[in-house]
């Protein structure tokens, strides 16, 4: 087998293959168009069109295909051989730089949210080449943005891209009111854990819930789950080492930073980390991971759920967004520095995050909302609903100083003022990390737990990017003129930790009493998607993407309409999968254990005079009523269910109907069949139970 670093980048058109490949000019002019933002002059893309061509070739590819993210959650491509007729019946192989910079696919069946009617069909999709081409089997892959005829965004990555240009545009001009005038940009990073379980593909199949929602609707508590906590960290099943060990070399090739693998909380539940990237490669990443981790997973006779909810009865699987930010001069701003200016402009980058949360504290539990996410969030397995900032006592207690003009160190009596004489040295790595916290400053990055194992992670990071950014031009446009900027530096930072110092909590997310204090507070409490849809179109969200041309308003309203619709079609997909579970196998494997039980009784009592039949009597009498009831509620159900049609699934309305009125009588009719597999005969019920399901891995 060959070594890591043999492997590492091989699937890549990466730096060293472009150096190797490309014309010395060229290579510069690309890096420019990379690193500027200028737009590639046509003869360049051919060159570097051509190259990239003969490399894939190379690599037995056959086909090419504009990699993108349109607003379904997954991603898209449509692939085109690189095949042109030549003279005499042959073929030539060719690819244009036209071709490599701009393609046209079909937009008329992704989600637009109204951007553009159902016939009009063109949409164009923009190569990102700060995200390298890859080949996936034989097909090249480019990865580029979608957007509509008219311009508008189609994709997750056109607003990421965006988000990140004003973040780096608004950084830059904070970091040089420090005189590092060596800084020419400044970009975010991105971390993202995957949680995911991994099922035996015979027995995944034999679940309908499972096959059609990603989520088991029915299944009562096995005798054990996660009580003795002798999952996490576990010795790995061989089978599960083999797919790691696979998808592992999978990723090294496609030249993603795969770092840290484990055994999570729940039976079945596993995890994977990468290292630090850039934001916009660190999504393209993540979104190749768990597609290959899907794929990877059946030729070992497993499936891959990445449901943020799959089991009821254990903890659910997130993806913790760890998020920086950097220069190009290789500095972490989040990272407590040697000097006290060095600590001056962290302690603004670290007051820029703490308001931006707070003021979007709306928008970042908006951007983590789903059905799937609802039954995680706030449930005590994952972060409350209430967004709050983690920062550590220690440093809680330097911005509380700083706030006062107090002193920090009780020996030096060190007044805390943000002089670039005063300021004393931060400590680093002095504070527990808090799982209970939605966002969590973990020594020079912040980690947002609120996010979903299968979302993109674009629209969370659009929104920090963004709300960010607001915070330092504002913070800009203040001291830019500053004729005393020490002062004026001091004075800013102490208002904003007192206007904010409400967003901070260190204590258990878990406890009741924190969802009180969060009340006098002001914070925010949207427990379910439903409640939090409302504030993706609040005037304060539309005029912050407006102002920093990450979404026109359209775009804005287009996103909300989609969120809406796939709630509820979520929603009724689940309900309509229960009605047919229920009708087509439960009610009639419960019926006919019900037989079983008075056959038995009769033919008992038959036999033998004044035989004591209390189980089967009892079990008949209890499965009668459940069955009973069961039937009655999936006819309620199948009622709720009557009234979903094409025109109001993106209606607020119908995603509160879901709320309040579907999803009580879906955990009604669950609680009635959980209840009866629990005294059912194992050989009747009709489905794999749960212990099968999260221990049939061996």
């Amino acid at each position: 087998m060959s070594s890591v670093t043999e492997i590492f980048g091989t699937m890549v058109f990466g730096d060293t293959t472009m150096q190797e490949r490309l014309p010395r000019e060229t290579y510069k002019a690309l890096q420019k168009t990379i690193k500027d933002g200028k737009r590639l002059d046509i003869n360049i893309a051919n060159v570097v069109a051509n190259s990239m061509k003969d490399w894939a070739i190379e690599h037995g590819v056959t086909h090419f295909t504009h990699w993108f993210q349109p607003m379904t959650g997954v991603t898209a491509e449509k692939h085109d051989s690189f095949i042109s007729p030549a003279d005499g019946g042959n073929v030539i192989m060719e690819f244009s730089g036209k071709e490599l910079v701009q393609g046209e696919p079909d937009a008329s069946s992704f989600p637009s949210g109204g951007l553009r009617a159902t016939f009009e069909a063109r949409g164009y999709t923009t190569w990102d080449p700060t995200s390298y081409a890859f080949i996936k089997g034989k097909t090249l892959c480019i990865p580029t943005a979608f957007c509509s005829y008219g311009g508008e965004a189609l994709d997750k990555k056109t607003p990421l891209l965006r988000s990140m240009e004003t973040m780096g545009k608004q950084a830059l001009r904070v970091v040089k009111l420090f005189g590092n005038e060596n800084v020419t940009s400044v970009k975010t990073t991105v971390g993202p854990e995957q949680e995911y379980f991994l099922i035996d593909k015979d027995i995944f199949y034999k679940r309908p819930d499972l096959m059609y929602t990603g989520r088991t609707l029915f299944g009562s508590r096995p005798p054990k789950g996660q009580e003795m906590d002798d999952h996490y960290f576990g010795t790995i099943k061989t089978r599960v080492a083999q797919f790691m060990e696979e998808l592992n070399s999978e990723l090294w090739k496609l030249g993603i930073l795969a770092k840290t693998q484990h055994n999570e909380a729940a039976p079945s539940q596993h995890e994977l980390a990468p290292i630090f990237t850039t934001t916009n490669i660190a999504t393209d990443h993540n979104q190749l991971t768990m597609e290959l981790m899907q794929r990877i997973a059946k030729r070992h006779n497993l499936v891959c759920v990445l449901h943020e909810k799959p089991f009821s009865c254990v903890t659910g699987s997130g993806k913790h967004n760890n998020w920086s930010v950097s220069t190009n001069t290789g500095k972490n701003l989040l990272d407590p520095g040697e000097t006290p200016y060095e600590n001056a402009q962290f302690l603004l980058f670290l007051c820029a995050v703490l308001k931006a949360v707070d003021d979007y504290q709306d928008m970042i539990r908006v951007s983590v909302a789903s059905a799937g996410n609802d039954h995680r969030l706030g449930a005590n397995e994952a972060p409350p609903a209430v967004v709050s900032v983690f920062l550590g006592d220690e440093l809680t207690e330097i911005l509380d100083a700083i706030e006062k003009d107090s002193a920090y160190d009780a020996k030096e009596k060190v007044q805390m003022k943000v002089g670039v004489h005063v300021l004393p040295r931060f400590p680093k790595d002095t504070t527990d990390r808090n799982r209970t916290s939605p966002v969590a400053f973990t020594g020079n990055k912040f980690e947002f737990r609120m996010l979903g194992s299968s979302a993109s992670v674009s629209g969370l990071n659009i929104v920090i990017n963004t709300a960010v950014a607001e915070s330092l031009k504002q913070f800009a446009d203040r001291l830019e003129n500053s004729e005393n900027f020490e002062e004026d530096l001091h004075n800013l930072i102490r208002e904003v930790i007192k206007e904010h110092k409400r967003i901070i909590f260190n204590g258990n997310g878990y406890d009741d009493a924190w969802m009180e204090e969060a009340k006098k507070r002001g914070l925010l409490n949207l427990r379910t998607t439903p409640d939090c849809l409302p504030y993706y179109i609040a005037d304060k969200n539309l005029k912050l993407f407006a102002d920093h041309k990450v979404f026109n308003p359209l775009e804005v309203n287009a996103r909300y309409e989609i969120k809406v619709e796939n709630y509820t079609k979520t929603i009724a997909i689940e309900a309509r999968t229960m009605i047919d579970m229920v009708n087509k196998d439960i009610l009639p494997a419960v019926s006919g254990f019900t037989k079983q039980l008075s056959d038995e009784i009769i033919s008992k009592k038959t036999a033998i005079s004044g035989i004591d039949c209390s189980y089967e009597e009892a079990t008949l009498r209890t499965l009668s009523e459940l069955l009973s009831k069961a039937y009655k509620v999936v006819k309620e159900l199948e009622e709720k269910v009557s009234k979903f049609s094409a025109d109001n699934y993106a209606t607020q309305a119908m995603a509160d109907y879901c709320k309040n009125d579907v999803l009580p009588v879906m955990e009604e009719l669950r609680d009635t069949v959980d209840k009866a597999e629990e005294i059912s005969d194992r050989k009747c019920w009709p489905y794999p139970t749960y212990g099968d399901l999260l221990f049939g891995v061996k």
